[in-house]
């Protein structure tokens, strides 16, 4: 049991006159433990972009992403990965914000807002990831059945033989990027629960903690 919850244990059995100095202590910690939390979201953060910005890289010449440059799409393909590259440069922004206003934090009620702050930033976060992914695959579909001479040959000899053949192929394709979709979401919650859903808890923790330190003041 480390430092902070050996006060925490100590502070919940004591009565209403515990020591001042005892409540500064603990205060102390925890804005510690809240700094320290925020700090390694932002680590993370960025460690999550340049392990992305890596495998981009990395399949820069795979045969599939040469097959949708070959669609010459530039014009839907760069503005979604600069506005996508932006969108992340104002999450990191806001990390390393709360990282400082946290760090420089001395009053108790301003904590708690700035924790609660952060548990905001982060879901922000990863929703916004969610929804360019969901945005991607969707692009994706469309770009291959537009541009794609031998997907256009397909869907033209499927019409031919009858409408109805063709609305249960869109069919089909729109329950396999809802599939897609589904499976995206269960792996990237999956990953973000494990990395920021555990650092989000302890925040939580010290927002109670906190609470019940600012009644027992």
């Amino acid at each position: 049991m480390d430092e902070l919850e050996l006060l925490k244990k100590d502070w919940d059995k004591s009565s209403t006159n515990y020591p001042n100095l005892n409540n500064e202590q603990l205060y102390k910690l925890i804005n510690k433990k809240s700094s320290s939390i925020v700090k390694w979201i932002f680590i993370i953060s960025l460690l999550e972009f340049s392990a992305w910005t890596l495998i981009s890289f990395l399949f820069d010449g795979a045969e599939s992403l040469e097959k949708m440059k070959s669609y010459n799409v530039e014009h839907i393909f760069y503005p979604l990965t600069i506005f996508g590259y932006l969108v992340l440069f104002v999450f990191f922004y806001l990390f390393y914000k709360n990282y400082k206003s946290i760090s420089a934090t001395d009053n108790t009620k301003m904590l708690m807002e700035q924790i609660l702050k952060t548990r905001k930033t982060v879901k922000h976060y990863v929703i916004y990831n969610l929804l360019f992914v969901y945005i991607s695959i969707v692009l994706a579909v469309y770009i291959e059945l537009t541009n794609n001479p031998e997907t256009q040959s397909m869907l033209t000899s499927i019409e031919s033989e009858g409408a109805n053949n063709i609305y249960i192929l869109y069919l089909t394709i729109i329950g396999f990027i809802l599939l897609a979709m589904a499976v995206v979401t269960v792996i990237l919650l999956g990953i973000y629960f494990l990395i920021y859903g555990l650092l989000l808890k302890r925040l939580k923790s010290n927002y109670k903690d906190l609470k019940a330190l600012e009644k027992a003041i």
